[in-house]
């Protein structure tokens, strides 16, 4: 049986009319990558951040976003390293993509377009195996740190490095 074609998605920075969209694509995907990890009140509960992604595209952040048959579908961002003791310049910050979308390549092109091929860092959910898969593929390996987030229950996380 033939393979399902892959949907055409374009790359671009985002603009400010996105940031709704954004809040919205970020939503969706906690709520299906951390079920299961997260409660079920609090992924219900998500805030939307629509302001602030609007105030960071004003400022000039880059924030690729993915688009589908023009709809917003997927975006990331990276940034300089928050770690106290960073282990590279850059940091992969956000990568999320709507549940359909996986699969079809997007992740990929959003991460590049965020780091271009730069060896960067990132935090994910130590749980997070589809996640954790994806960055593996993309040269990323677990370093050995972790931490727990207090502010999102009790979040262990951990930290993959290229």
């Amino acid at each position: 049986m033939p393979d399902a074609p892959v949907p055409a998605f374009t790359v671009r920075a985002a603009v400010p009319a996105d940031a709704e969209a954004i809040s919205d694509v970020r939503i969706a995907s906690w709520r299906v990558a951390y079920a299961g990890m997260l409660s079920a009140a609090f992924l219900a509960d998500l805030p939307d951040t629509a302001a602030i992604w609007r105030g960071a595209i004003e400022r000039g952040h880059h924030v690729p976003v993915a688009e589908l048959d023009g709809r917003v579908v997927g975006f990331a961002v990276a940034r300089p390293c928050g770690d106290e003791h960073p282990v590279r310049d850059t940091e992969l910050g956000l990568l999320y993509t709507l549940p359909e979308t996986y699969g079809t390549g997007l992740g990929a092109a959003l991460l590049d377009a965020a780091l271009d091929g730069r060896p960067a860092s990132l935090w994910v959910a130590e749980r997070n195996v589809r996640a954790i898969a994806f960055y593996r593929k993309h040269g990323f390996e677990p370093d050995g740190e972790r931490v727990i987030d207090p502010e999102i229950e009790d979040l262990a996380e951990i930290r993959m490095v290229r």
